[in-house]
């Protein structure tokens, strides 16, 4: 063999290891994902401030884990979900909007069961009632890849804890299992915990098992512990193994808390008590608290075990805050001030939400108003992990917003519209901005459309967060613009419509009545 010949030999070979080397150290270095998919959380229910400043409702909350998160984040404080909770968890797994992939109210337990309420002039449209299914031909149900899927197929050891809610019973997107989660504790077709407590078993009874028991955790039935505090201590048992093996991982961890039963955490009631709130508040206060140490628990246990700044955590909640009094306490609709509304209406109070995004380079304090959407959580997830999203069953609606993350300034982002579809009855009562609406934002202009009565309103968020000023008729040309666009967006997705029970054909889009 010449010595050129071995020259090449001993390069390509060099090189050969080289390159086997860099993807080693690409998959060591991986980062690891944290998704804090918190339930039924308001935009203003903590007291690290969402808005401007900190406001009396910030003040009665201590969230001290999540003020430290804040710290080496970026804060987004236009950030927006659907206004109920299935259609953001679809969302977020698939990077589709909600009028886009249909399920566009909150999945029964029950297979085949409509969620809604009767009404007496519209009827719903045939939406996917059934949620989410990684297999096609599933009646009811949208089929696209999925993110826990996409992840564990490249490499990453995923993990699912609490709520899961993403289709019905009897069908296969139930089982987190079937989505590509390697672990579930505790996630199956139910939104809602029995019971939050130990002693009661978490709702599973001797005499029967209602359907919304939460599943996986007999280990600790009859004892003090709150539900909030078990699956913590899963989340951290269901770490162990990845870590030990130095594999990446994605944990998404959505507590049963904030969401009703309004149970108090015993572990931290009285002071709320003490502090002059009601009972139910004190309560509420009690579940919110219990969720934010749960949080720091978690970071705790990333930092101990060194893997803590290769680690992006996400902190988001999956619609606004419930304001129904009762179950919550005080004058309805006043728990989200300054936001009009609640969990359950296209008003910002249904639909803004806190997110929080720890990077893995730069972690330190960062605010940004850009509105973001939370189908965007996915390409963004995608393109922090380097996973090809060039195999996808369905195109996706989200973009990424690892660009915001890296402090980039794009004018165009602030202007991409946005889209909320509710062709749905959530409550007999046809509350502010609840039952049968669809919304647009487009900068800082806000259009909503009331397909019941057929009425539209405009408001400018920057000046009016409160939405108490309705534009429509002064601002015609920005009301028309908007009208249009949205019409424009609901046609490309084939959204659904609801029927004029007296006419038996769908109501007017927007532009058709503007």
């Amino acid at each position: 063999m010449s010595y050129i010949r071995i020259y090449m030999v001993l390069v390509l070979s060099l090189v050969m290891k080289q390159g086997v080397f860099a993807q080693s150290i690409g998959r060591e270095n991986k980062p690891n994902i944290v998704v804090f998919f918190v339930d039924d959380l308001g935009w203003q229910d903590m007291s690290e401030p969402f808005h401007t400043t900190k406001t009396a409702i910030n003040k009665r909350f201590r969230t001290p884990h999540i003020e430290e998160l804040a710290k080496v984040s970026t804060k987004f404080t236009n950030a927006y979900a659907s206004s109920v909770c299935t259609p953001s968890r679809v969302s977020f797994l698939t990077g589709l909007n909600a009028a886009h992939h249909r399920v566009t109210n909150w999945t029964n337990p029950r297979q085949d069961r409509p969620t809604d309420a009767k009404d007496e002039f519209l009827d719903v449209p045939d939406w996917n009632y059934n949620g989410l299914s990684p297999i096609s031909n599933i009646p009811h149900t949208v089929h696209a890849t999925v993110l826990p899927q996409l992840l564990k197929d490249n490499g990453y050891y995923t993990i699912h804890i609490g709520k899961a809610h993403w289709a019905s019973a009897g069908t296969p997107g139930a089982d987190p299992l079937n989505l590509g989660f390697m672990v579930n504790i505790g996630g199956h077709s139910a939104g809602s915990p029995r019971s939050y407590y130990g002693k009661e078993n978490f709702g599973n009874t001797t005499e029967q098992t209602n359907i919304q028991a939460v599943p996986h955790l007999n280990a600790y039935h009859g004892s003090t512990i709150f539900l909030t505090e078990a699956l913590t201590l899963e989340a951290r048992k269901a770490l162990e193994g990845p870590i030990a093996n130095k594999k990446p991982f994605f944990l998404h961890f959505s507590n049963y808390a904030v969401h009703t039963p309004i149970q108090a955490d015993p572990r931290f009631v009285q002071k709320y008590i003490d502090d002059g709130l009601s009972e139910v508040e004190a309560a509420y206060a009690s579940l919110v608290e219990g969720m934010d140490k749960s949080i720091g628990d978690i970071v705790d246990f990333l930092k101990e075990q060194g893997i803590y700044d290769n680690t992006v955590i996400v902190f988001v909640s999956d619609n606004g805050g419930l304001s129904l009094s009762p179950p919550r306490g005080g004058e309805r609709h006043t728990q989200n001030l300054p936001l009009r509304a609640g969990k359950g209406s296209l008003y910002e109070g249904g639909i803004r939400v806190p997110l929080l995004i720890k990077d893995v380079e730069e972690q330190k304090r960062k605010n940004n108003d850009t509105p973001v959407m939370m189908e965007d959580l996915f390409p963004t997830i995608l393109e922090i992990t380097g996973v090809d999203n060039k195999l996808l069953l369905n195109s996706i609606d989200g973009h990424s917003i690892l660009p915001l993350l890296k402090g980039r300034v794009d004018k165009s982002w602030k202007e991409r519209p946005l889209v909320w579809h509710y062709p749905n009855k959530w409550i007999p009562d046809d509350g502010p901005g609840i039952n049968f609406f669809t919304a647009m934002r487009k900068g800082d202009f806000k259009l909503l459309y009331n397909m019941k009565n057929g009425a539209v309103e405009l408001y400018n968020l920057k000046n009016d967060i409160g939405e108490k000023n309705n534009l429509a008729l002064k601002q015609r040309q920005k009301t028309k613009e908007l009208s249009d666009l949205l019409t424009e967006r609901l046609k490309i997705w084939k959204a659904q419509m609801p029927i004029n029970k007296n006419t038996n054909t769908r109501i007017p889009y927007p532009n058709e009545i503007y």
